[in-house]
């Protein structure tokens, strides 16, 4: 029998690593994914996807738990976060860390099953995890460190299959970040009001009112780098339906943050998996 309570501390730590809210982990898994498929050029095999899948869900969880002990104090006063379980004082910070350091060591594990450039490029995803939180104190575009932190499974992807990192793998990276720099500035437009209030950096602030295009640059940049990478590698003819598709998805965007509601900027940024699911399904049927 559970004790008492233990039900509710469960439902405080999955509400912790936003387990309700898989549109995280699914922007992260889509161009590990597709780096996989490129890397293998092809299916990668059962063990790799089970890796690259579980790792991923893995270290986003515990990223949120170190994202959610960093911000904790700014957090408090934005009302998106507020009553977030760390914020608001439910889950301790010690709570946090050691959950986020349990899901971390699981992530890790998996790792050690693949090979060593893998484990050890590890390391610095591991580092720059830890210090994206921080970033936004600092950096007036944080959002470029957080693109650094969530296409590392793309390098990592290349070493897993052919245990060396080509040129290619680092423009795919490239061409990831500036994706990331997209959607984040959607998730950061979301709270710039409250963000200006506290003295925290975003994108968002910094770009101004060259905000919308700014991001709508970035969808493109992101979408051309990978084209120019992947033209020799794919079918010509699948890539460019699927940029078609891509292409549509922008222009959505576009209509959904052009007014830089709260709304609109925030259904924005959860939408961007499916552009993500629709570049890696380019990759995918484009090597067949």
């Amino acid at each position: 029998m559970p004790a008492p309570g233990a039900s509710s501390r469960w439902a405080l730590y999955l509400d912790l690593i936003r387990w309700n809210r898989p549109a995280g982990w699914l922007l992260l898994l889509w161009p590990s994914l597709s780096a996989l498929w490129v890397a293998a050029g092809g299916f990668p095999g059962w063990h790799l996807l089970t890796v690259f899948v579980l790792g991923t869900i893995l270290m986003r969880s515990a990223g949120c738990c170190v994202n959610d002990v960093a911000d904790r104090e700014f957090d408090k006063h934005v009302k998106r976060t507020a009553q977030r379980p760390v914020t608001s004082g439910k889950v301790s910070t010690r709570e946090a860390l050691a959950l986020g350091a349990a899901l971390a060591l699981v992530a890790f594990a998996l790792v050690l099953t693949t090979n060593t450039p893998t484990v050890q490029m590890s390391f610095a995803a591991l580092a720059i995890t830890l210090v994206y939180p921080y970033a936004k104190r600092f950096v007036s575009m944080p959002q470029a460190v957080l693109g650094v932190a969530f296409s590392f499974g793309v390098p990592m992807a290349f070493t897993a299959v052919q245990a060396q990192l080509p040129p290619l793998a680092w423009v795919l990276l490239l061409g990831n970040l500036f994706w990331v720099l997209a959607y984040d500035t959607e998730y950061a437009m979301v709270d710039r009001d409250d963000d200006l209030r506290i003295g925290m950096k975003t994108s968002a602030i910094t770009l101004g009112a060259y905000d919308v295009p700014a991001v709508t640059a970035f969808y493109l940049v992101f979408l051309a780098v990978w084209t120019a990478a992947l033209w020799a590698v794919v079918n010509p003819w699948v890539w460019g339906a699927m940029l078609l598709v891509a292409l549509a998805q922008v222009v959505w965007h576009f209509q959904l943050i052009k007014d830089r509601s709260r709304d609109g900027c925030f259904k924005a940024f959860r939408l961007n998996h499916w552009l993500g699911f629709t570049v890696f399904v380019g990759v995918v049927l484009g090597l067949v």
